[in-house]
């Protein structure tokens, strides 16, 4: 082994509200204040940082022209119960899906999924 994963970064043209997003949908907790450059979500011995990119292009999931970058499955016990939730956060429901997943964009359209054992 060469080093350990620290951190996640994911570009946001407003890294506290995108974290914000993310905390409340992972139950975590968020380090930063609106208008830092840098903000961190944490809990469960996970990090995942956001940091500022005010001319984000963001996806266009499924286009390849602008692909998704980067993706995080969400592992939940019932999707349907989730995905309302989800939704109410400000994620909106992408075409795709399978047997075990769904996908969906975060507020600025990061492609995330949220996956069950089928």
């Amino acid at each position: 082994m060469i080093g350990q994963l620290h951190s996640v970064v994911i570009d946001a043209p407003d890294a506290h509200a995108l974290a914000g997003f993310y905390a409340q949908l992972l139950g975590m907790d968020v380090k930063g204040s609106p208008g830092d450059d840098w903000v961190v979500v944490t809990g469960a011995g996970y990090r995942i940082a956001f940091q500022q990119a005010p001319d984000l292009q963001p996806p266009d999931w499924p286009d390849p022209a602008r692909p998704q970058q980067f993706h995080l499955d969400i592992r939940v016990a019932d999707v349907d119960e989730a995905e309302p939730k989800v939704l109410a956060l400000g994620a909106r429901r992408l075409p795709g899906g399978g047997g075990d997943f769904r996908v969906y964009a975060d507020p600025v359209g990061h492609p995330f999924c949220l996956v069950w054992d089928a």
